[in-house]
């Protein structure tokens, strides 16, 4: 049985954090006690995104996408990496924090959306609202609000083994479920300090090699 891969996107697949990106470029001064209120572990993920993007206008959603397109950049070897997937028809998910109306467009014709589980928004209101379509499930009360964990549980069929790539404290809990991690920035110290089974990664050329090397793998 062939590894299921799930990925983050934010600083992952992208050489920055969209979100933060968005906030210093749209939003007002108070996001940033809203964000030091996330990494305090005041208020959950779910929580403070949610604030975040409703102090934003609905109106600035073309404008958002446009800045993203212009500025965001794809950490290299992402496509042959994507390929590589497909060629050892490998299954592939893309677990993101972020939200649908900039991860599709910056993903636009290098995965299927299909492939893609992220936070969506509305925009029928005066501000942009997020959605929760992967909310945490009965085992994760963590108001993740994109719950990594309930997705590795719901899609890797039982038996195979599982691998995170990811930088972030939004991949830790499922780091810690999955059977090998592949790690940078945050992650991967965390990793180190609690001795999972991981290998760091730089570009995803080095995420290929390592899936060629690693018997967790092929």
């Amino acid at each position: 049985m062939k590894p299921v891969i799930f990925c983050d996107f934010d600083g992952t697949i992208t050489l920055n954090d969209n979100i933060i990106a968005i906030m210093k470029q749209f939003a007002p001064p108070e996001w940033e006690a809203i964000k030091d209120d996330v990494l305090a572990q005041r208020c959950s993920v779910q929580q403070g995104v949610g604030r975040m993007f409703s102090l934003l206008p609905a109106t600035l959603k073309e404008e958002i996408v446009q800045f993203l397109l212009n500025t965001a950049l794809i950490r290299e070897g992402f496509p042959e990496f994507v390929a590589f997937t497909k060629e050892q028809q490998i299954p592939f998910y893309i677990v993101s924090g972020g939200i649908d109306f900039f991860v599709y467009p910056l993903l636009d014709g290098l995965i299927e959306k299909e492939r893609i589980f992220c936070n969506r928004a509305n925009f029928s209101g005066e501000t942009i609202e997020i959605t929760w379509p992967y909310a945490c499930d009965e085992h994760c009360q963590n108001g993740c609000g994109c719950c990594k964990p309930s997705l590795l549980r719901k899609l890797a069929p039982k038996g195979a083994k599982t691998l995170v790539i990811g930088d972030s404290i939004t991949d830790l809990a499922a780091a810690k479920l999955a059977d090998y991690v592949i790690a940078r920035d945050f992650l991967l110290e965390k990793c180190r300090e609690l001795n999972l089974p991981h290998t760091s990664f730089t570009t995803f050329y080095d995420v290929i090699d390592v899936l060629k090397e690693s018997e967790v793998a092929i």
